[in-house]
C-alpha cells in the first residue's frame, strides 16, 4: 500500500502553506478570499485533475496511445446545508489522431484507475466527458 502525507501551517490570517517533499503551496485560508492561492473546493478539483492527468500518462504507453497534450476542465457545485460539494463536472481535452474508439478508452481507463477521482466518486456524483482538441 502506498501512503501520502503532507503538513500545512497557517502563515498569517490571509494564508497558509502545505508541504511536502521539495515542494510548497500556498494555501487561501483567508475568510476574505485571495486570488493568489487555491481554496479548499480549488485544490480538490486541482487534486482531481492531477490525478486524472497522471492516470492519462499512465496508460497511454500501455495502449501505445500518441497525444499531444491534455487540458482538463472541472466544475463543482457547492451544498450549503448540510456543506459539502454536491457535484462535480469535468471534460478532458485530449490533442490527439487516435481513432473515437480509443479515445473513449482512454477516458475509461481514466475513470478506472484513478486514485483520488474514485475516492470523490465515491462521495459526490463525479461526471465527465473526454473529447478531442479542435
Amino acid at each position: 500500500m502506498f501512503e501520502y502525507s503532507i503538513e500545512a501551517r497557517r502563515t498569517d490570517a490571509r494564508g497558509s502553506v502545505a508541504t511536502t517533499k521539495n515542494a510548497a503551496l500556498v494555501l487561501d485560508t483567508s475568510l476574505e478570499g485571495r486570488t493568489d492561492a487555491f481554496n479548499p473546493a480549488e485544490l480538490l478539483l486541482a487534486a482531481i485533475a492531477a490525478c486524472m492527468i497522471k492516470g492519462i500518462e499512465r496508460v497511454t504507453s500501455m495502449l501505445d496511445f500518441k497525444l499531444r497534450g491534455v487540458k482538463v476542465a472541472l466544475h463543482a457545485v457547492r451544498r450549503d446545508s448540510p456543506p459539502g460539494i454536491a457535484s462535480i463536472d469535468y471534460e478532458l481535452v485530449v490533442d490527439t489522431d487516435e481513432t473515437d474508439q480509443r479515445l473513449e478508452l482512454l477516458h475509461k481507463n481514466v475513470r478506472k484507475y484513478g486514485t483520488i477521482s474514485n475516492t470523490v466518486a465515491a462521495a459526490t456524483k463525479l461526471e465527465g466527458k473526454i473529447r478531442r482538441k479542435a
